[in-house]
């Protein structure tokens, strides 16, 4: 059976910006029409209609409840917009991408493989781990793979792990997470104590953290502090090599709403649409010689 619900979105929305680079082994964004598989791999999809209403379907109501979290359709980012609408770095993204939300994972477990594997790496070395790691651990439904749950990486020694290119010490804090504690249960946690939860976990730090609170718990607070790609696009702005503390730094001007800022940062410098001084070579240049003068 299949459920379709159409909706609008609370706020400015666009599936076009926010599905743009959302493709992943679980889901597919394409002419439109996002497909995805949700937790358990139940089929899902969504297409935005020309006055903005949402088309969703799923095969439970559930699912599309699910969706809807996934889509992130009910968090109002309104405030946000016009907070920082004449921001320094900021204005012109918001100008140009205002209907831009992160599309979520449908599981926590999937954002915390993210944010482990992809640590100090670049973003294409980081989605070809993913991309090997889940086709040979999680269940296959048609062309997608379903989310990972705890289960799927509780079931391997760390050494197994390697063989999809994961460090060891990546393999080891994903193994020993995924056996010692639920990370579904973060999302029924409060903020604080789901933050303290994963801070314990050694393997876990700012950057982790930023990447499964934006990803897979759906909230805004908390930037991705220490990104490489943010990394690289906060040297560009001071024109000078940046320390993971100085992305923290630039992002705590955006108070409660830091982690949808790198969003539209990243996004935004993208698209030549944030101020810069220096150019990716130079980036790159002064990279290099901050590693030898240390």
């Amino acid at each position: 059976m299949t459920v379709e619900r159409t909706i609008r979105p609370r706020g400015p929305y666009s599936l076009a910006l926010s599905g743009r680079r959302a493709s992943d082994p679980t889901r597919r964004f394409g002419n439109g029409v996002l497909t995805c598989l949700l937790a358990g791999g139940e089929r899902a999809g969504a297409h935005q209609r020309p006055d903005g209403a949402l088309v969703l379907h799923a095969e439970s109501e559930a699912g599309i409840d699910q969706l809807c979290f996934v889509l992130g359709v009910d968090d109002d980012h309104t405030p946000f917009l016009e907070r920082f609408r004449d921001d320094e770095l900021l204005a012109g993204p918001i100008r140009h991408l205002r209907g831009l939300r992160p599309i979520r994972t449908a599981t926590v477990t999937h954002a915390l493989l993210r944010a482990i594997v992809s640590q100090l790496i670049t973003s294409r070395e980081a989605r070809s781990i993913e991309w090997r790691l889940l086709h040979a651990t999680t269940e296959r439904v048609d062309r997608l793979v379903a989310p990972p749950l705890p289960h799927h990486f509780a079931r391997f020694a760390p050494a197994q792990l390697q063989r999809f290119d994961v460090p060891a010490r990546k393999a080891t804090a994903l193994v020993r997470i995924c056996r010692t504690f639920d990370p579904e249960r973060l999302r029924r946690l409060p903020a604080d104590a789901a933050a303290a939860r994963l801070e314990r976990e050694r393997g876990i730090g700012p950057y982790s953290v930023g990447m499964v609170w934006t990803q897979g718990l759906g909230r805004y607070d908390r930037g991705i502090v220490g990104d490489l790609g943010l990394l690289k696009i906060c040297s560009a702005i001071e024109g000078r090599w940046v320390e993971p503390e100085d992305t923290a730094r630039i992002l705590a001007r955006y108070g409660e709403w830091a982690g949808l800022a790198c969003v539209y940062l990243m996004a935004g410098a993208a698209r030549g649409m944030v101020p810069l001084k220096l150019s990716p070579p130079e980036v790159r240049r002064e990279r290099i010689r901050a590693r030898y003068a240390a």
